[in-house]
């Protein structure tokens, strides 16, 4: 009989507050803030410091990443949110109830810049293809598709009430396109490197673009050309001037504030310079002041040469009373804001600043943070900040107490508590670099860190009650010590080090004078030394066995009472990193940078299996209790889940966006725990869904096979084919899995509809042949509907957004014949009727 296992599903996800990939902006309401947290979306409320929406999609995997987001206007019918993905798909959310309103399939690599028309009824989205793609948000179908660069993509606007469009790429040139027309207005060259960002203000005076050169650029608009100012018939913008920079890193972002009279100017540092736009009267009454100071020079120059014998022709009048106005009269710098951390993103909210403030400004960490800026004339000040949700680095290590309702979770700065039922943080502990953590009871915690030290937490409190210096070199584990009836942590715990030494630690309770509250310390009552480095301890569950890796890639088995040694295990090519011992102590895990895992006997230390197990190395193994069921997880991005009585892979986890570094298990089996260098950590539940190990090999082939139509590789980062100098229109969606079985779909249903007209044909032949015929069965596939239809049923069922593409995948394998053609012909005319 075929064995059937219960298949584990993802069920939470937390950890991670603002993604480093993507940007954040603000709803179409303008009260909550958006970030991406890998493949998802949280609406965040900056005031409560909580997520009020969230949105995630159907299936997590690191294709889905988030790589921009966009809201559309508060004008708009509609409140849409828009994010681009790593896949190049992008999604449209309803923004109050978190849903997925449409997926929407074109690019062929990562989206990398989205922007809403001012009507909000169409998306524009760019991408590392170098294609630009027009999108219409309420039929959630492509329009139509705008080549010509030739790099990424990084930026969108909007200009002439959503009449026209600009694009800036990686290639150093801005793109002016009439979407009426479908073509190429202006290619605007000027920039000496890559340009990364622009924005219009509101009022579309000025464009203002930011590359890596020392300058920003500003263009004026022609809806705001002045009579007499010499323009060429076809040209959108035209170079007002350039605004020097205070940093000399690159521009990231670049934008205006909702009235326009602020622009920030974002680097790729820790730094964002703002700037003030002044309206046209202030600017002239500044161009004047600034001739008025000229004049003075100039009369000066000319005293001195008039004592001289030399003469200075004096400034035109007409300069003097009607100065031109340049760039540095219109664009003052206001403030320079300097944060904790490199900024990733900025966004200036839409609602109406607090009194006394000129705008408020939020912007997006590299180190998981959230921060809200207040702008004003004289000061940049810190309203809110959001970071108690995640750690500020890549998570070392995970832990569960006895009954399984705490999390730990260290990182290098903190150690943080949490509910594994819904991902709220409940304690956050300032500590040193933790690399490995154990509960001890439900009150206490232990940590050890790169240091060297061990950090004794207080759970209720949240507080580190005592550290103390237990190893010269980093501590690589803690494992606690079972008692005779398998209780974990009952009896003390071991300390595995760099520094060669295994140390056996007890309990003790120390009572406290000040509040009568007993603290736990612990007291080092054996030393075990080794040879090597420490890499990895496990102890066997009734306490008999202890285990030791070490950075000679060798495995050392020894009593726990004598401490004498009992096994030798060798054979990985790699250091071990990781390992664990079965419940009934019959078998023990290894795993291993050489990316295998080893499973071994207890008994005499043969080695039963040696698996490739994963693309990198090992990073940590658990069995679960009571079972010869084996996780692993790796730097290769997967948990993976074995039969170590088979040798069989049963399933593979995808999800986390970096290394795994850690793992643990329930103590039923019925959900595991992962932490990634992604910062988020991550819960898989056991479902009551079965599964099967020859199934589960052929969806991992089916899988491959569609993997490899997705990476069209020729197509996957810019067109084939050159696009002419003045761009090119083209279809805007792609090929897919969906678009082929749309494609397989329609096939099937014109063959239906094809042989039922033979028949109804060969029905009225035989009816005028013989006067009388039996009664027509018409085919049961068609649930009584004509031909036609049946066809034109099957073509509306079918996504907007893949119906193109599916017709194109059709017309390509379409077998010539008269009825195909013709029956093809009309339903294609009456779907678009």
């Amino acid at each position: 009989m075929v064995k059937a296992y219960l298949r584990y599903e993802p069920a939470l996800t937390f950890g991670v507050i603002a993604s480093p990939e993507s940007n954040v902006c603000y709803d179409p309401s303008g009260r909550l803030l958006l970030a991406a947290a890998l493949d998802r979306l949280a609406a965040w409320d900056l005031k409560r410091g909580l997520p009020s929406v969230s949105f995630a999609p159907s299936s997590s995997s690191p294709s889905l990443a988030v790589s921009c987001i966009a809201s559309s206007p508060s004008a708009a019918v509609s409140s849409l949110i828009a994010s681009g993905h790593a896949d190049g798909s992008i999604r449209l959310w309803d923004a109050e109830t978190g849903a997925c309103e449409a997926t929407l399939h074109g690019h062929r690599s990562a989206a990398s810049a989205l922007r809403f028309a001012p009507s909000g009824a169409v998306l524009a989205s760019g991408s590392k293809d170098c294609d630009v793609i027009l999108w219409d948000v309420v039929a959630q179908d492509g329009l139509f598709r705008l080549r010509g660069h030739r790099d990424q993509v990084t930026d969108l606007v909007f200009l002439d009430s959503g009449k026209k469009l600009v694009s800036c790429s990686k290639d150093k040139f801005i793109r002016v396109w009439d979407l009426e027309t479908q073509h190429c207005l202006q290619i605007v060259g000027g920039h000496r490197s890559e340009i990364w960002s622009m924005d219009v203000d509101p009022s579309e005076r000025f464009l203002v673009s930011g590359s890596a050169d020392p300058e920003m650029r500003v263009f004026r608009i022609r809806q705001s050309v002045q009579e007499g100012e010499d323009w060429s018939k076809w040209d959108v913008l035209k170079l007002f001037g350039e605004i020097l920079r205070q940093s000399k890193e690159r521009v990231a972002t670049v934008r205006f504030n909702r009235n326009g009279s602020l622009v920030a100017c974002q680097v790729a540092g820790k730094t964002a310079d703002i700037y003030r736009v002044l309206d046209e009267s202030e600017a002239i009454r500044k161009a004047k002041r600034r001739m008025h100071r000229k004049k003075e020079k100039a009369s000066a120059k000319s005293m001195i040469a008039k004592g001289n014998g030399t003469v200075i022709d004096p400034l035109p009048a007409s300069d003097l009373q009607n100065p031109a106005v340049i760039v540095t009269d219109v664009f003052k710098l206001l403030q320079v804001l300097r944060a904790s951390k490199k900024i990733c993103s900025i966004s200036f909210s839409p609602g109406s600043p607090p009194r006394g403030c000129l705008a408020t400004l939020s912007l997006s960490l590299n180190n998981n943070t959230l921060e809200t800026y207040s702008v004003d004339s004289e000061k940049v000040s810190k309203m809110y900040s959001i970071e108690m949700h995640g750690h500020r680095s890549d998570i070392r290590s995970v832990s569960l107490n006895s009954e399984d309702n705490l999390l730990m979770s260290t990182s290098h700065n903190a150690v943080k508590i949490w509910n594994p039922s819904t991902g709220d943080c409940l304690r956050t502990i300032e500590s040193g670099y933790g690399l490995c953590s154990a509960f001890v009871g439900n009150r206490f915690a232990l940590v050890g860190t790169k240091s060297g030290t061990l950090e004794i937490i207080d759970i209720a409190s949240g507080s580190l009650t005592e550290v103390i210096e237990a190893h010269a070199g980093s501590i690589r584990s803690i494992v606690p010590i079972p008692d005779e009836d398998g209780t974990a942590g009952a009896r003390g715990f071991v300390t595995g080090s760099a520094d060669h030494d295994v140390k056996f630690w007890e309990y003790q309770q120390v009572q406290k004078s000040d509040n009568d509250s007993k603290q736990l310390t612990v007291t080092n009552m054996r030393t075990l030394k080794m040879t090597e480095d420490v890499l990895a301890v496990s102890i066997s569950p009734l306490g008999k066995h202890i285990a030791v890796a070490l950075l000679d890639c060798n495995v050392k088995v020894y009593h726990m009472d004598t401490l004498k040694h009992f096994l030798n295990l060798y054979g990985h090519k790699l250091p071990v990193l990781c390992m664990d011992i079965s419940s009934d102590g019959a078998l023990i895990v290894t795993g291993s940078a050489d990316k295998n895992l080893k499973i071994w006997g207890m008994d005499f230390g043969d080695c039963h299996r040696s698996i490739f197990a994963h693309s990198d190395s090992v990073m940590d193994v658990k069995f679960v209790y009571r079972t010869h069921y084996i996780f692993s997880v790796g730097k290769d991005r997967t948990v993976k889940y074995w039969d170590a009585d088979k040798f069989e892979l049963l399933l593979t986890l995808e999800g986390h966006h970096a290394e795994v570094w850690c793992l643990t298990i329930s103590s039923r089996g019925d959900f595991i725990v992962t932490g990634s260098h992604d910062r988020s950590i991550r819960r898989w539940d056991r479902t009551e869904e079965q599964l099967f190990i020859e199934e589960e090999k052929e969806k991992r082939l089916e899988e491959t096979f569609e993997a490899d139509l997705d990476n069209d590789n020729e197509y996957r980062y810019g067109q084939k084919d050159d696009a002419p100098e003045e761009g090119s229109v083209g279809v805007p969606g792609r090929k897919t899995k969906e678009t082929v079985t749309s494609a397989d779909a329609i096939m099937d249903a014109l063959d239906t509809a094809e042989e039922e007209l033979k028949r109804l044909n060969q029905h009225k032949q035989e009816e005028q042949n013989n006067g009388t015929a039996a009664k027509f069965q018409p085919n049961v596939i068609m649930q009584g509907q004509s031909p036609s239809d049946y066809v034109l049923n099957v073509v509306s069922s079918i996504r907007p957004n893949d119906l193109e593409q599916a017709l194109l995948v059709r017309i390509t394998i379409l077998r010539c014949t008269k009825a195909h053609v013709l029956l093809e012909g009309v339903v294609y005319g009456s779907f678009k009727g």
